[in-house]
């Protein structure tokens, strides 16, 4: 069954009250790592193991950034569908994705039938083998 239009209404309220949340968080992520200085946590003539640990800080800074951006994106993208007039259609079977499915993960594309099946072929295409 299609979205009514009050429920569109209410994905749309949470699309954009979530995506409100990431970009507040990513302007206090980018001004932290502006704030850090990893440098001076290995200090003046560090070693490889205060090396190491400034390299993880920002290693995790950077994912960090790079998860909400990637969420901020999908939500973005949800938005345009919304104005398309598409939100809430499969990407793959053109068949209608869950209301409950939609207000676990506002940004989905694909009914749970059709994730499932992207992710049995799609999970670990890139992962290394022995």
């Amino acid at each position: 069954m299609a979205l009514t239009p009050q429920q569109t209404q209410e994905l749309h309220k949470t699309i954009e009250q979530r995506r409100h949340a990431l970009v507040q968080e990513l302007r206090e992520d980018i001004a932290r790592v502006r704030s850090d200085n990893l440098e001076e946590l290995a200090g003046a003539a560090p070693d490889p193991g205060d090396e190491s640990v400034a390299t993880l800080i920002g290693d995790l800074h950077r994912a960090d950034y790079d998860r909400d951006v990637t969420e901020l994106q999908s939500l973005e993208a949800a938005r345009n569908r919304i104005a398309e007039g598409t939100y809430g259609t499969c990407l793959n079977c053109g068949g209608d994705i869950g209301i409950e499915r939609l207000r676990a993960n506002p940004a989905a594309v694909r009914c749970i039938d059709c994730q499932s099946m992207h992710e049995k072929t799609h999970n670990g295409v890139n992962a290394p083998t022995l």
